[in-house]
């Protein structure tokens, strides 16, 4: 199964220094039946996208509750034996849980099959959106615009051997 880790640049640079991302649990996105359902398409591709824009919202959760961290999305595509990525039965239909699976360990990095993160284009706006989210959680609706702009930008594809180059790069312009 493909699933897709949210990160920081600062939790993509330790599973670069350790070889895995963890420690466990993790919480991933992936394509579940609730996924399934609520995206109502058949398309692998496209529910696999559909994952992927989970984990990137994940990701903005995490840039808005760590603001030393560098204002890009981060998500690394791995794949896991079907078993070892287990949705909870209990949250499948809700809203903020679709797609969401945990992994009970930690997950070495030579199971993922790519890392993708915000170009620096995305950074005015990923840092809006993940200031704005606390407010967005609450209903204003102007903050949920702000949110919603940073899913204007695409995550760029990187090779997993591009991430010591990626890293070194973003440590260079800031």
């Amino acid at each position: 199964m493909r699933v897709y880790v949210p990160l920081t640049l600062p939790g993509l640079a330790d599973a670069h220094r350790t070889g895995e991302l963890g420690p466990g649990p993790l919480t991933a996105y992936a394509v579940t039946p609730a996924l399934r359902e609520w995206y109502v398409s058949d398309d692998i591709e496209e529910l696999e996208y559909a994952a992927l824009g989970r984990a990137a919202q994940a990701s903005l959760r995490l840039l808005a509750v760590d603001p030393g961290a560098p204002r890009r999305r981060v998500v690394v595509a791995a794949d896991v034996p079907d078993r070892e990525a287990v949705a909870d039965p209990d949250r499948g239909l809700d809203p903020s849980a679709l797609g969401e699976v945990r992994i009970a360990r930690a997950l070495p990095l030579d199971r993922a099959a790519a890392v993708h993160v915000d170009g620096d284009d995305a950074e005015a706006d990923v840092s809006a959106a993940a200031d704005a989210l606390g407010a967005a959680d609450q209903g204003d609706d102007d903050a949920r615009f702000v949110v919603d702009g940073a899913d204007d930008h695409e995550l760029l594809w990187y090779a997993v051997q591009e991430i010591g180059g990626l890293l070194e790069d973003l440590e260079d312009l800031g």
